[in-house]
């Protein structure tokens, strides 16, 4: 009996893993040391609290996984602009109308009312949701971090109630944040069909034709994977790297500048051992 062979399709290099882990890293993190401080008054946060340290550990926890994140951005930036410039892959995660045909078809699939799930390519409107989602977090997260960061720098240009308001929407942010990854992400990669792309970097055939029937056809009609030949790329490059390096300095720069700007986070006191009374210096009767 011949063994039965299995195709894989590749669908994401190891440079986009890394950025899925570094992302993945950050996120928890950012979420274990974020809702506590949220919530220090739960039982869950006061643990978390406690087992770390104590709020200053947490705090420190916390702005690392933001940096460690931010680099993480900088670093999805260089990499898309390659892919772009260089490689001239298509921008498939940019959303269009046929994103929100395929959502209606699915929602109408899943009541009943449709006979057919709709047939996607490279990437599905669920996941286009949600790394525009990401983006939007990121962003909201990013902003409104720098506020609670650099209080005094932001009230420079800013009424300080923008300060609070920052606060607010973090936290806010945070929590729909976290929702979203456990309800959403977790149920569609995980659950629903455990999806592992994005650890070995491939699919059969068969995750292929369920997931991403589309961008199968186009592998197989050879119309998915066109690279531009070596010169082609040998003059891109010459002309994305040095573009490439001086926005890795701006971005670098403003990083530094994110979380060097000012030091103005209230250090925890150490509580007094010693109670001092007042005591007059003329005798009472």
């Amino acid at each position: 009996m011949s063994k039965q062979t299995t195709n894989l399709y590749m669908r994401f290099p190891v440079v986009r893993r890394i950025e899925h882990l570094l992302m993945l890293l950050s996120f928890i993190t950012l979420g274990m040391t974020g809702l506590p401080q949220k919530y220090p008054t739960s039982s869950l946060g006061a643990f978390l609290l406690n087992i770390l340290g104590g709020i200053e550990t947490l705090r420190f926890i916390h702005h690392t996984a933001a940096i460690v994140m931010m680099l993480g951005t900088a670093y999805h930036i260089l990499v898309m602009g390659y892919s772009v410039y260089v490689l001239r892959d298509q921008m498939s995660m940019l959303p269009t109308i046929q994103d929100a045909k395929d959502g209606i078809q699915a929602l109408f699939y899943n009541l009943g009312f449709a006979k057919t799930y709709p047939q996607m390519g490279r990437y599905t409107f669920e996941e286009k949701l949600e790394y525009w989602a990401f983006v939007w977090g990121a962003a909201v997260m990013g902003a409104t971090g720098f506020f609670m960061w650099n209080p005094i720098t932001a009230t420079q240009y800013l009424p300080g109630e923008f300060v609070p308001a920052a606060k607010a929407a973090h936290g806010g942010e945070a929590v729909l944040a976290v929702l979203a990854i456990i309800i959403w992400h977790i149920y569609g990669v995980h659950i629903k069909r455990l999806n592992k792309a994005m650890w070995t970097g491939t699919q059969t055939e068969e995750e292929m034709l369920y997931e991403h029937p589309l961008e199968l056809a186009d592998i197989k009609a050879g119309l998915a994977d066109r690279r531009p030949d070596a010169a082609t790329l040998r003059k891109r490059k010459m002309i994305y790297y040095p573009i490439a390096a001086i926005v890795t300095i701006g971005m670098l720069a403003g990083i530094f500048g994110f979380i060097n700007t000012e030091e103005t986070a209230l250090t925890t006191i150490t509580p007094l051992t010693e109670t001092q009374i007042y005591s007059p210096q003329t005798p009472q009767p």
